[in-house]
């Protein structure tokens, strides 16, 4: 079989489409250079996984020539579906139907999510003792989950953008009577604390990943 599949979940960066709940502080063009800013730092984190199919499920469909230019090499893999349940059932269910291992959808706003996160997570979703993992997020979604095989109760009918999802998920896989892993909990970046938390996470650390995250807020504060 081939190895897991790595997808990031992915949006065009597209002013007044993406990271509005960070306007203001941000003008509707700033959140948008923010979010692809956060999509070349994601597709560089993953790149460094080892043993690993890389790939981005992306929308619209139109901005594919996009994805194209800023991730050479991915499998690229349309979102299909009416909403974010169906979006992630669909991509990961493509991966999975091409026979990969297991499969993983993670966000690309999670910039300084430590990279052995990720590779926990492919080594868990290969294990047979365990049918699901999860990455939480501190607000009570998730910023990964990884399946051997596609189980839409996790995803139908569920209240996304609200604190319920992770432990939603989680009672209907122990309803289903699957096996869940759970890796660290982590923050992504939606608000404009969470940005804030950002800038102080980095103004203290040293190094330069996430690259391309650490120069927009350069630029941003002079």
């Amino acid at each position: 079989m081939r190895p897991a599949a790595v997808a990031i979940m992915a949006k065009a960066p597209r002013a007044g489409e993406v990271k509005t709940r960070l306007c203001p502080p941000l003008s509707l063009v700033d959140a948008a250079e923010l979010y692809r800013r956060l999509l070349l730092d994601k597709i560089e984190q993953v790149r460094s996984l080892r043993t690993a199919s890389l790939a981005i499920a992306y929308t619209p469909d139109e901005a594919r020539a996009f994805f194209e230019e800023v991730a050479p090499g991915f499998v690229l893999v349309p979102q299909r579906g009416a909403d974010l349940g169906d979006r992630l059932a669909n991509s990961l269910g493509e991966l999975l139907d091409t026979g990969h291992r297991g499969a993983l959808a993670i966000d690309s706003d999670t910039p300084t999510l430590p990279l052995e996160f990720l590779q926990q997570a492919l080594d868990l979703i290969v294990t047979p003792e365990i049918d699901v993992v999860l990455g939480p997020t501190e607000d009570g979604g998730y910023y990964l989950i990884g399946l051997r095989a596609v189980h839409r109760e996790l995803f139908e009918a569920m209240a996304w953008s609200t604190q319920q999802v992770l432990p939603e998920t989680i009672r209907r896989a122990d309803a289903k009577g699957l096996r869940v892993a759970c890796l660290p909990p982590w923050y992504d970046i939606d608000t404009p604390d969470d940005l804030a938390r950002l800038r102080m996470t980095l103004a203290a650390s040293d190094g330069d990943v996430p690259r391309h995250t650490r120069q927009f807020l350069l630029e941003r504060t002079g």
